[in-house]
């Protein structure tokens, strides 16, 4: 028996390929790298899943530091870097007796932090990439007589994509939406077996019959969100426990005074909202972003598009090759391209051709005062005050591992600090995803340090080949 929490495309990837969909290499196919087609004929009767996936993804190259993750990425996109439209080279079997039972628990609907990004926001990858196995989104979208802007979907389509997935794949009965976790710990199996157990599963009186042989399981404690709006608690046990909740839970604070006052804010949609009751506009004090992230430029585009004047405050020089703009391409992304040149061309120091803008390199706030003044310093140590109506600070964010001992600290690479997706991802095997610290627990996705979603495919096919052998389901 599985538990795994988290219904993003990493979790619901995980559950189609533990529903027994199985992929095969398709006959007289041929992929654009040599060798991996060399690999894939000599046994196209072996599913993927029972290969050795070390072997297969040697030697496979991108941009991504995980090989299983190039692997599956290169199966199903043999040569999308290169702007090739190949298809996917494998086939799908659906071979139901190799079918391993889970749960998958998730706040929101199936599609994860997908529900809570406003919807007409335009993803960074490319539509094709956001797809999941087997049912490609481009040939989704078409479905509703919809193209791909710049190639590139919105949100609200990626979302309902997702959804669209679940119940087209007959995966929804896996799924429990408006569950919140709590607490995931290691018990003594004995300790529970005169235990009654109250699951989420109305059938399951075999679902949770757990293997003679465990000498130890995962308790999951939690709460069911009931319809009328009341908690209903629940623990269920598990031998093998998945963890894919992604990031977006807690943004991350600068650490400064004043950064709790209520015109602080750590998420986009706190400008949305300003800007619908008019408390931000033309006439108002600027908005202050802080970041030089993705997210912080989605603020700086959505603010010029309502004429809302911006002081835009990051740390990095505007020529720093760590910052995302300068690792972009100028083509596939204009918007990020304009403001990565509003933010060259309009410092305090010069005026540019952009009205309503000042971008602030290499400075840092160093508190925000009740009468909203906020005291900004530069890197020779100059400070100075600004008067701003409204504050957002977007630098990223990171994972909620408060239902895990010590948060989750002690399976991270670096188990004195916490998970961070970017700087200090949990510590997995690269080719099971299985936590070396903790066996039986599997992290996937951002968690992993897998962020994007084309990448995180790879890591559901690593647990779910992991997982097949240990239950033996897997053909000799």
């Amino acid at each position: 028996p599985l538990f795994f929490s988290g219904n993003g495309p990493s979790g619901i990837c995980l559950s189609y390929l533990l529903s027994g969909y199985t992929p095969y290499f398709k006959r007289h196919s041929l992929h654009p790298h040599p060798i991996l087609q060399r690999k894939l004929e000599e046994a196209p009767e072996v599913s993927v899943l029972d290969q050795d996936l070390e072997y297969l993804s040697e030697g496979l190259e991108g941009r991504s530091d995980s090989p299983v993750a190039l692997l599956f990425d290169a199966l199903q996109r043999p040569d999308t870097d290169f702007g090739g439209t190949a298809e996917s080279v494998l086939t799908w079997w659906h071979e139901p007796d190799r079918a391993i039972p889970h749960l998958v628990l998730g706040r929101n609907a199936p599609g994860g932090a997908w529900h809570s990004i406003e919807g007409s926001m335009v993803t960074l990858s490319r539509g094709e990439w956001m797809g999941l196995p087997d049912l490609p989104f481009k040939e989704w979208l078409k479905q509703k007589r919809r193209g791909l802007r710049n190639n590139r979907a919105t949100a609200e389509d990626i979302a309902q994509y997702y959804q669209h997935y679940v119940m087209k794949k007959g995966l929804q009965k896996n799924f429990r939406c408006g569950t919140v976790v709590t607490s995931v710990r290691k018990v003594s199996a004995e300790s529970i077996s005169n235990h009654t157990q109250k699951d989420l599963q109305e059938d399951s009186d075999s679902l949770w019959n757990l293997n003679e042989k465990s000498t130890e399981v995962f308790q999951v404690d939690g709460f069911f969100k009931s319809m009328e709006g009341d908690k209903e608690p629940f623990s269920i046990y598990a031998e093998n426990v998945v963890l894919a909740t992604g990031t977006y839970d807690n943004p991350t604070w600068l650490g400064v005074k004043g950064e709790n006052l209520s015109y602080v804010h750590h998420q986009l949609s706190a400008l949305e909202e300003a800007a619908k009751n008019n408390s931000v506009g033309i006439m108002s004090d600027p908005v202050l972003i802080v970041g030089a992230g993705l997210t912080a430029a989605d603020a700086i585009l959505f603010a010029h598009h309502c004429n809302i004047p911006v002081i835009h405050v990051f740390r990095r020089r505007v020529t720093d090759p760590g910052l995302i703009f300068n690792q972009l391409p100028k083509m596939m992304y204009p918007e990020y391209h304009k403001v990565h040149q509003m933010m060259k061309e309009q410092t305090a120091a010069c005026a540019g051709p952009y009205e309503h803008y000042i971008s602030l390199p290499e400075h840092h706030v160093l508190s925000f005062g009740k009468d909203k003044k906020c005291i900004l310093q530069d890197k020779n140590g100059c400070q100075k005050a600004y008067k701003i109506s409204t504050a957002l600070v977007l630098t990223g964010s990171n994972p909620n591992l408060s239902f895990l001992p010590n948060d989750g600290i002690d399976l991270a690479m670096d188990s004195d600090q916490p998970v961070s997706s970017k700087r200090n991802p949990i510590d997995v095997d690269p080719f099971t995803y299985e936590c070396t610290q903790e066996k039986g627990l599997y992290a996937l996705g951002p968690l992993a340090g897998d962020n994007f979603v084309r990448f995180v495919q790879g890591g559901a096919l690593a647990v779910a080949s992991s997982l097949l052998k240990k239950a033996n389901k897997n053909p000799p």
